[in-house]
């Protein structure tokens, strides 16, 4: 096992490895960000209490990072890592808790390395990602309030669940999974005397988008649901969860066969009387369940990646039913195989990006930026100050555009509150943008841009 002297450093230099490889990686393979990291700065730049897709913490978080680092990309990645790594260390804090011991709270964290979501997808910043910190502080206060019921617990715990509604709405299925945690143990006689607490500050916190969804039409909820359609057959309702089923077994494999060079034999303990057990058990399996049952429901595509947070303490629940059987002398073969699943990750990653030249991170924002930006200059005085468009060919003009004009998907009813100079740029299809184009018009394929500014 792990010399538990050196188990801070272990953890430490995993950490610190993880962060410096999976930033330096992307930030050398890629010309653009990933379309997400581009739509959250989009949104970024022009910031409100809610988008057309999703709640604002993507969006408030890029742009933290904007305002200190500009439009460097090396620092989204970076960002992204953050996230991830702060949410490895509190499932070790929490398994330190459950286990009362080091080296299995460190296997807990290394078994995640054996999930794709937790190396190769997170140079993306998003939604997803943004979730991860508040999906394992939540889980991880949520354990401190039934064990210890003090009234700061409460508090962090209504924080950091408003902060991840904020993040994304599938936060509510570990919300779910927690209530039904709640009621478990008050059935078991547990006092918890600041239960309210949590509930109060959650609400305070997600008052101000819930008042722009109001005032929006619900707008990011008719997109979830878009989303997540299937083509109204009764057959949706079988083949959409099988195979989300098939899906969830497929990327748990890396994982599961991590876990089996820890094991001297599959002989579980399961006792359902057990409360860490259950406590395990409705912040892992429950949110999953109830996500198949939605589908089951709903005839609904649940999207691999709407999974990433949801996985975050599967290593802490396998480690506590095999606990008995854990190899406690020589890990040397688990040793070989996790270092395998952490180098081939970027690996892959690193050669996918050089080789493949058709990705959305080969996009030459920069270079067309640059382009838009002489144009500009050659036909008008003022800066540009809004650009309206899709979040991806607009989106990048914000980013990468000096002036960081704000991004718009329209105008519409919003023309008259720009300032006379205030320049604006249209992007879109073409051969419609040539046509009504009031100012001066460029074409980079397949995007049209229309500008219109101050002569």
């Amino acid at each position: 096992m792990i010399n538990k002297k050196n188990t801070s450093n272990t953890l430490t230099i995993f950490l610190l490895f993880h962060l410096i490889i999976w930033t330096l990686v992307p930030t050398l393979s890629n010309v653009n960000l990933p379309l997400d990291t581009i739509e959250a700065l989009a949104w970024g730049s022009n910031l409100d209490w809610g988008f057309n897709k999703h709640p604002p913490l993507s969006a408030f978080a890029v742009e933290i990072f904007y305002q200190i680092f500009g439009n460097q990309d090396w620092a989204y990645y970076l960002l992204s890592q953050i996230f991830v790594i702060t949410a490895f260390i509190v499932v070790y804090k929490f398994s330190i808790e459950i286990f009362n011991n080091k080296n299995l709270a460190i296997l807990s964290v290394l078994l995640l390395e054996g999930i794709y979501f937790y190396n190769f997808t997170t140079p993306e910043f998003n939604v997803n990602v943004a979730q991860l910190p508040f999906w394992a502080l939540t889980a991880y206060y949520t354990w401190r309030c039934i064990k210890y019921d003090k009234g700061t617990d409460y508090v962090f715990l209504g924080l950091f669940a408003g902060l991840g509604i904020l993040s994304k709405y599938l936060f509510i299925y570990l919300i779910i999974g927690i209530t039904l945690l709640f009621f478990y143990f008050l059935k078991r006689g547990a006092r918890f005397s600041h239960f309210f607490i949590a509930g109060l500050i959650t609400l305070l916190i997600i008052l101000p988008h819930l008042l722009w969804l109001t005032e929006n039409n619900f707008i990011t909820i008719t997109y979830g649901l878009l989303r997540t359609g299937g083509v109204g057959s009764f057959l949706d309702h079988l083949i959409y969860p099988l195979i989300f089923l098939v899906k969830q077994i497929g990327l748990l494999i890396p994982f599961l066969l991590m876990f089996y060079f820890l094991i001297k034999k599959v002989k579980p303990k399961i006792n359902l009387k057990d409360k860490k057990l259950v406590f395990l058990l409705l912040i892992t399996i429950a949110p999953i369940f109830f996500m198949l049952l939605t589908s089951m429901i709903m005839g609904a595509k649940i999207r691999t990646m709407w999974m990433t947070p949801f996985y975050l303490f599967f290593g802490v629940l396998l480690i506590y039913i095999f606990q008995n059987n854990i190899l406690t002398k020589n890990l040397n073969k688990f040793y070989f195989i996790f270092l395998f699943f952490f180098l081939i990750s970027p690996i892959s990653y690193l050669g996918i990006s050089l080789t493949k030249d058709i990705k959305r991170t080969d996009y030459p924002g920069k270079e067309i930026a640059r382009l838009v930006q002489n144009k500009w200059n050659n036909n008008f005085i003022n800066e540009i100050k809004i650009v309206v468009g899709d979040e991806w060919s607009a989106g990048n003009l914000s980013y990468h555009l000096k002036s960081r004009p704000k991004w718009m998907d329209s105008l519409k009813n919003k023309a008259s509150s720009i300032e006379p100079d205030e320049g604006v740029i249209y992007t879109g299809n073409p051969e419609i943008l040539k046509k009504v184009c009031p100012g001066v018009f460029g074409e980079i394929k397949p995007v049209g841009y229309c500008m219109i500014g101050q002569k």
